[in-house]
């Protein structure tokens, strides 16, 4: 089956974050440290996600949601 571009940008996305995350091999982190990141993290997909939707939405009401959602995401990762 044939994957959208934006699967690919996500995938993309989490290798280099992957990535990244094995050549920092910094000291271990603590669990709370780690319970930030990993939501961290997952509001970055989520984030990207949305970037990736609201390029192709068309409906207004929909592109609407998702700019709400955008600047939501961005306000939590902040």
């Amino acid at each position: 089956m044939a994957r959208g571009w934006e699967s690919k940008a996500i995938e993309s996305q989490q290798e280099d974050r992957e990535s990244a995350a094995a050549a920092k091999k910094g000291p271990a982190l603590t669990p709370e440290e780690a319970k930030h990141e990993a939501r961290r993290q997952t509001l970055t997909v989520a984030l990207a996600r949305a970037q990736a939707d609201l390029a192709i939405a068309h409906h207004p009401a929909h592109r609407k949601m998702l700019q709400a959602a955008i600047v939501t995401l961005n306000e939590q990762l902040q």
